[in-house]
């Protein structure tokens, strides 16, 4: 898939969405992406208005949580627990 395919998918599924709520995962939720040993990082997890959510990874095979970059100057990095 090009970039701008990339793009395009990922607009679709983001724009216009609104946050209703944000928290780090729970045990149930380390558990079902197989991060549930000690070494693990719990992620901030972001739910949507729609139902949907968005969770940063380490990598694309979904090895960790992973944390997010922030363009505010208070708040520069959200980090895993």
């Amino acid at each position: 898939m090009t970039k701008v395919m990339w793009e395009k998918k990922i607009s679709s599924f983001l724009v216009g969405k609104t946050i209703k709520t944000t928290r780090y995962f729970n045990d149930k939720e380390m558990g079902l992406f197989g991060w549930d040993d000690e070494y693990s990082k719990r992620p901030l997890v972001i739910f949507f208005n729609d139902g949907s959510w968005i969770v940063p990874m380490m990598d694309d095979e979904g090895n960790d949580g992973g944390a997010l970059a922030v363009s505010d100057e208070k708040l520069s990095t959200i980090p895993v627990m």
